[in-house]
């Protein structure tokens, strides 16, 4: 049974593909920033915008779109408000984003559709989906490369990054809506309710081999491929789901490393 003879297999290594390259990027910066938990805010408001767009016949990835960039410049307007306490405003988005969910599941009539949100079912995108996620990483990542040098200057010394000109508010507002871009197309393949652990476990894992800073982004990219990658085959041929195949090699890949450094160690 070959993996590449099947039409959604095809769009689903592709678009997997696309992910695995662009989600390691966006949490290279989120890790060393100490705002891991921006994930977790924005993937329980894109599970709202699913639902949102189940009720009303809307496209659940558009809905999740829509959702997150809003619930993104809300986090950097309340961030604003309260200098120094960025985790309040990670904390209400999240808050808010469940909030809206609990309530909006109430009103969801395909119960099978919204299951396939919350742990991911990449195997079910359509070409339209494909395409709408293509899209959306590759504008992710021309971003990216276009203020890579800035990102990398607000990462470890914003007040630093300003004195040198760099327009800090402004690269701050791209990244969160690139961020919230990010967990939105990514709720479909890996699902709302762990796509945060793929954000940070490629990266985490990079960290591990204490590399520079490019070395350490390119590793991230390779362990986001490696864990889509296997994940999508075995999860094909062992039947299971896709999202919870790629979180758990990822965990075990992480455990794996962290024991084998710890072994060297003690040498």
């Amino acid at each position: 049974m070959n993996i590449f003879n099947y039409t959604y297999m095809q769009r689903a290594l592709f678009t997997g593909l696309l992910l695995s390259i662009t989600i390691p990027c966006i949490g290279m910066i989120t890790v060393n920033k100490r705002i891991s938990m921006i994930g977790d805010a924005l993937s329980h408001t894109a599970l709202a915008g699913v639902i949102f767009g189940l009720i009303i016949g809307l496209n659940p990835i558009v809905g999740s779109v829509i959702f997150c960039i809003v619930a993104a410049l809300f986090i950097e307007f309340i961030r604003k408000r309260f200098p120094g306490y960025s985790d309040l405003a990670t904390a209400i988005i999240m808050s808010t984003g469940v909030g809206l969910a609990g309530l909006f599941s109430g009103f969801v009539k395909k119960a099978a559709n919204f299951e396939s949100f919350l742990f991911g079912s990449i195997v079910a995108i359509d070409s339209f989906e494909m395409l709408l996620v293509s899209f959306c990483a590759l504008f992710i990542m021309s971003l990216f490369i276009y203020y890579f040098k800035d990102l990398m200057y607000i990462t470890f010394d914003e007040t630093g990054a300003k004195l040198s000109g760099v327009k800090t508010t402004l690269v701050n507002t791209i990244f969160t809506i690139i961020t919230a871009l990010t967990i939105a197309i990514a709720s479909r393949t890996i699902g709302v309710l762990i796509v945060s652990s793929i954000l940070v476990i490629p990266v985490a894992c990079a960290l591990q081999l204490k590399k520079g800073y490019y070395k350490t982004l390119f590793y991230s990219i390779f362990f986001g491929i490696l864990f889509t990658m296997s994940g999508l085959v075995l999860s094909f041929y062992l039947g299971l789901k896709p999202g919870g195949t790629i979180v758990l090699i990822s965990t075990l890949t992480l455990i794996i490393i962290i024991f084998i450094k710890t072994i060297k160690n003690h040498k």
